[in-house]
C-alpha cells in the first residue's frame, strides 16, 4: 500500500511540473541575445581563452595543432 501511494504521489508531482513548464512562454530572442553577452563579459568566460566563433575557433585550432571542444545547451538554458 505504502509503495502504491508513493507511486501515485510521484507520477502527480511529475504530472503537475511538466504541466507548469508546458505553460510557461519560451524566451524571446533578444531575452536570448542578453543573456548570452552577459555571459561573454563574466569573469569566467574573460579569463579563459574561450570564443563563441566556430570559424576562429578552427583557425587557432589548426594553428596550434589541438583540438576543439564545443559545449551546445538548447536555447532555454541561460
Amino acid at each position: 500500500m505504502r509503495s502504491s501511494v508513493a507511486v501515485v504521489t510521484a507520477a502527480l508531482l511529475l504530472a503537475a511540473s511538466t504541466a507548469a513548464l508546458a505553460q510557461r512562454a519560451p524566451p524571446s530572442q533578444e531575452d536570448l541575445k542578453k543573456s548570452r553577452d552577459a555571459k561573454y563579459v563574466a569573469d569566467w568566460f574573460k579569463t579563459n581563452p574561450w570564443t563563441a566563433d566556430y570559424d576562429k575557433a578552427r583557425e587557432t585550432a589548426k594553428a596550434e595543432k589541438k583540438l576543439i571542444l564545443a559545449y551546445f545547451l538548447p536555447s532555454y538554458f541561460n
